[in-house]
């Protein structure tokens, strides 16, 4: 993330992973703050072992793009709501990626971080078996959770 008050956002992509038992470093690396941060990061996340990196990072929200111009791995972005925009000016900054340098841009706030875990994930379960059945339990309980009927609410005193 690209700050620590992305993290009120990213926790979320951190507790679906674990949901999942699915590994995971978090990492503040911010694009403007840290570059050469973030091109240590981006440049040497294969070598050290990452499959799927999911970068979130508000406003300018240049850290996505900029960790997908160094690295072939899959870069999932989520767009943090700014305070000036809520999260538009992010969303767009992080779609609007040139020909050849992808990004797979996820939903602003808390929906998007939960969907790249579980999107990554699934990359990730296309080489593992036991997480590709975990993944199907965890939409299966999310199924199971819908009603079918709507319940009449409480009446409020």
């Amino acid at each position: 993330m690209g700050s620590q008050s992305d993290w009120a956002v990213m926790r979320r992509a951190a507790e679906t992973l674990e949901a999942l038992g699915v590994g995971y470093e978090a990492r503040i690396v911010s694009a403007h703050r840290t570059p050469d941060r973030m091109a240590a990061f981006a440049k040497g996340a294969k070598a050290a072992g990452f499959k799927v990196i999911i970068a979130g990072a508000g406003g300018a929200a240049h850290l996505p793009g900029m960790t997908a111009a160094f690295t072939t791995l899959p870069v999932f972005g989520v767009p943090v709501p700014s305070k000036a925009l809520k999260g538009e000016d992010s969303l767009l900054s992080i779609v609007q990626m040139p020909a050849g340098v992808p990004v797979g841009t996820l939903a602003i706030g808390e929906a998007g971080a939960i969907n790249a875990a579980l999107i990554a994930s699934a990359v990730l379960a296309l080489a593992d078996e036991a997480l590709a059945a975990r993944l199907e339990a965890w939409r299966a309980a999310r199924t199971a959770e819908v009603a079918e009927r709507p319940a009449d609410e409480a009446p409020q005193r």
